[in-house]
């Protein structure tokens, strides 16, 4: 059974990190011939490339990229273990890497990691990606966690560890003071609307919701992100469909009402992880206190 040489890992992380095998090699005063041999041992051992060379620079591959996740975290834990261990030192801050789905509603995402805000010595990173881009990058450990509105299988290989965080009722939104009951009427098709895109969960439940009342709304305007819709609820004057945490504060200060929700429509929300050797502690920590809302 072949072991992994951590001192070869060590050798990668160095070069990964500064991306120039001649500056890392006389930082680690060897030579350059002995560094690049010892990336070969460690590429044999694994079976996979780990570099690809683009002029004088290094690139990572893919299993480039993961290897180096993991030596991050490996050799992070290694100076937290010897600072423990030698002089009783626990770390001093702890780290968190969250990926976000790039059209999830930010007020959302600020309630989740609020326990994190008030937490001292802590430090979280925040990256905003498409779905696939997201869950590759999780896959690749560059995340600790990932946050979306699309629910995740695991598959075959049961790689997704996916959460349900929360249900957000989709609702009728718009400006106060309209001519507009509790219950849909003529008043309602009357309005100009700003919905989300066609491809769109929320876009099919209220297209569900017109093909009922038998009416066709006039739509002034679509966005696949929550942030413009948003921004157009609060600025067009238009009836707005989403849920209510996108506007919470618009809502709270009365520049917007809540008139109706669509019937068995909700936005969900979910938290993926993948399964780790090493989990981050923080990750439990947020997913159980967003279950505990």
């Amino acid at each position: 059974m072949s072991r992994l040489n951590y001192h070869h890992l060590y050798y990668f992380w160095r070069v990964a990190k500064q991306g120039n095998l001649t500056k890392t090699a006389a930082s680690l005063h060897i030579s350059q011939s002995a560094l690049s041999a010892q990336i070969r041992q460690l590429e044999s051992s694994l079976g996979v490339s780990l570099f690809v060379r683009e002029g004088r620079q290094l690139r990572l591959t893919d299993s480039g990229q993961s290897a180096l996740a993991y030596a991050e975290e490996i050799f992070q834990r290694g100076e937290e273990l010897e600072s423990l261990l030698s002089k009783g030192i626990e770390p001093a801050v702890r780290r968190l890497r969250i990926g976000v789905l790039t059209t999830m509603s930010r007020n959302f995402v600020e309630s989740f990691i609020e326990p994190l805000l008030r937490r001292p010595n802590t430090q979280y990173q925040l990256y905003a990606r498409g779905q696939v881009n997201l869950l590759n990058a999780l896959a690749n450990h560059e995340f600790d966690l990932a946050l979306t509105n699309l629910q995740v299988l695991s598959g075959n290989q049961e790689l997704w560890q996916c959460q349900l965080l929360a249900r957000q009722p989709v609702a009728i939104l718009g400006p106060p003071k309209l001519p507009l009951g509790k219950r849909f009427s003529q008043a309602y098709a009357d309005c100009e609307w700003v919905v989300p895109v066609a491809d769109s969960p929320l876009r099919s439940a209220f297209d569900s919701f017109c093909a009922q009342q038998q009416f066709t709304p006039r739509i002034v305007a679509e966005a696949d992100d929550m942030a413009m819709l948003r921004l157009l609820a609060r600025d067009t004057g238009a009836l707005a469909v989403m849920p209510e945490v996108v506007v919470k504060d618009e809502l709270q200060q009365g520049k917007l009402v809540h008139y109706l929700s669509l019937p068995n429509a909700f936005e969900n929300f979910y938290a993926v992880t993948v399964k780790r050797q090493i989990p981050n502690p923080l990750v439990s920590e947020l997913i159980n206190s967003a279950l505990k809302l």
